[in-house]
């Protein structure tokens, strides 16, 4: 009997949330055609919203992965030649970036002093003119790298917020008709109130649908190009170091 039971509530419940989604589609088959424009630009905003959470989530786990890989070529080898020959396999971490902008710079400087380019033998000791030349290098590599990071993802915070009115906004001309259709009628009965209202409720369910994940995954994604931007700020630090070490 106990089994039974349980079989039928929860055959009570499926029908329910069948019919539950059934009115649902109902009430926006039936909506205004501003609710249905409204409901249309909030899809809009969520497919791409979660387009952009997808990509940036797989962009950041393959940079953090190749930066992890740079790192150890980084400090295990000897000469930044060596690196240099690993960084097309690597391309997808910043760190690569603000390599290849110092080891550009170290080259330019040393070929204008007159020394061997960076990884060649050399009887002289190489030396380098500018040390703050080579960290505004390094600099403004970073800069570029964190705004390709952080490209895309402040659209979800103009997600996150302009959804919530927007959802707003069809649900206030929702409750305009349905106050339309009381007076018309001249009933304020529940069931003549009730449907117009709840098919004014479903905008602003959809906008807070489209806003929520967006405000999660955009301090999510803003706390790890942070991160990124930390591990970059470290990588330069490390690499002038090496530099002023090995060409002062």
């Amino acid at each position: 009997m106990r089994t039974l039971g349980l079989f039928l509530l929860m055959q009570v419940q499926g029908n329910g949330g069948t019919a539950a989604g059934h009115d649902l589609l109902q009430m926006v088959v039936g909506s205004s055609p501003i609710q249905k424009a409204v409901l249309l630009v909030l899809i809009l905003f969520s497919v791409t919203s979660w387009a952009v959470i997808l990509f940036k989530l797989w962009v950041f786990s393959r940079s953090e992965r190749q930066s992890v890989a740079f790192l150890e070529v980084f400090r295990r080898s000897n000469k930044f030649s060596e690196v240099q020959a690993v960084c097309k396999t690597l391309a997808e971490s910043p760190l690569v970036g603000i390599f290849q902008a110092g080891y550009a710079e170290l080259n330019a400087q040393l070929r204008l002093s007159g020394s061997a380019s960076v990884g060649a033998a050399a009887v002289a000791r190489p030396t380098i003119k500018s040390l703050a030349a080579l960290d505004r290098a390094l600099l403004r590599a970073a800069s570029v790298e964190v705004n390709k990071l952080e490209s895309r993802v402040p659209f979800l915070a103009t997600t996150a917020s302009i959804t919530p009115y927007i959802g707003l906004f069809g649900t206030v001309w929702g409750i305009m008709g349905a106050f339309q259709g009381i007076g018309q009628t001249g009933s304020t009965n529940l069931g003549v109130v009730a449907p117009g209202i709840a098919e004014a409720l479903i905008a602003t369910a959809a906008g807070l649908f489209a806003a929520i994940p967006a405000v999660y995954f955009y301090n999510h994604l803003s706390n790890r190009v942070k991160l990124l931007a930390s591990e970059m700020d470290d990588f330069s630090l490390e690499f002038l170091t090496i530099s002023e070490r090995n060409f002062t």
